[in-house]
């Protein structure tokens, strides 16, 4: 099971750590970000997150967060998400629990108190509901139905960050991936171009299995792929309308789609 998050903060650089901490698990991603507490709400009812890690900064004095955030949701939700408060004292962990939250981690952000965090979530989440065993007998009670927050594969979304901007694209979108120096261009189904500031290596390591690499520069969405050509190693796209190259480095991955989608279309 997969588990949906956002990042409630009103630091650029306390989000990028976050997001940076959490990149490992795969179990987790990221569906959105907010810096204010009104837009936290906006989102969190949007998106439906089941996790919120959400900064208090009690020695700032700019800070705009509040735990009223968790009483508006109540006006909302009949279930919330799992709040994860994230500070850098532990001054306000007493009334964060009187509250609700799920846990309380302080900054700098401890891998192991995150790993903690996260198990005991995925434990919680995961006794929320246990389908019924047709061949034993259901005790008359009322179960909580909640459903599977894993989206299939195709619907996941990626978090392209250039600089202080956060898009969120749906990865079904996506044709291919080309590398452009130590940035990472987009190419979206609608033609559309969006540029990360990360490597073509980072994001192999992250994406779903229906996306492999084919060339130094680049990744392909098997799901748009409609002609191979491996007298020209050429590999078509979206309808023969984009064309990349492939290399012999990359062989087994060609021949492995070939293998795959042969087998989709016979």
């Amino acid at each position: 099971m997969r588990y949906p998050f956002i990042v409630v903060d009103n630091s650029t650089d306390n989000i990028e750590e976050t997001l940076h901490k959490l990149k490992r698990f795969e179990n987790f991603y990221c569906i959105g970000v907010a810096n204010t507490s009104e837009q936290a709400l906006n989102v969190i009812l949007e998106k439906q997150p089941a996790i919120v890690f959400y900064e208090i900064e009690p020695s700032n004095a700019k800070s705009t967060f509040s735990l009223s955030l968790i009483d508006q949701l109540h006006r909302y939700l009949d279930v919330l998400p799992q709040f994860v408060v994230l500070s850098d004292s532990e001054k306000y962990a007493y009334d964060c629990i009187k509250a609700g939250v799920f846990d309380y981690l302080v900054r700098p952000l401890q891998q192991t108190d995150l790993i903690k965090c996260l198990l005991r979530i995925e434990k919680y989440r995961s006794t929320l509901y246990t389908p019924p065993n047709d061949s034993a007998e259901v005790p008359h009670q009322v179960v909580e139905a909640v459903p599977d927050v894993a989206p299939l594969k195709e619907n996941l979304q990626m978090c392209i960050k250039s600089y202080g901007d956060y898009q969120f694209v749906s990865l079904a979108d996506v044709v291919y991936l080309k590398a452009d120096n130590n940035t990472t261009d987009f190419y979206m189904q609608s033609g559309r171009r969006l540029t990360a500031y990360k490597t073509l290596k980072h994001y192999e390591n992250s994406l779903p299995d229906n996306f492999y690499r084919i060339h130094n520069s680049y990744i392909v969405n098997s799901k748009y792929i409609t002609r191979i050509s491996t007298g020209k190693s050429l590999c078509y796209l979206n309808g023969n309308e984009i064309s990349v190259s492939f290399s012999k480095t990359y062989k087994e991955n060609i021949e492995i789609l070939i293998k795959n989608i042969s087998t989709d279309y016979l």
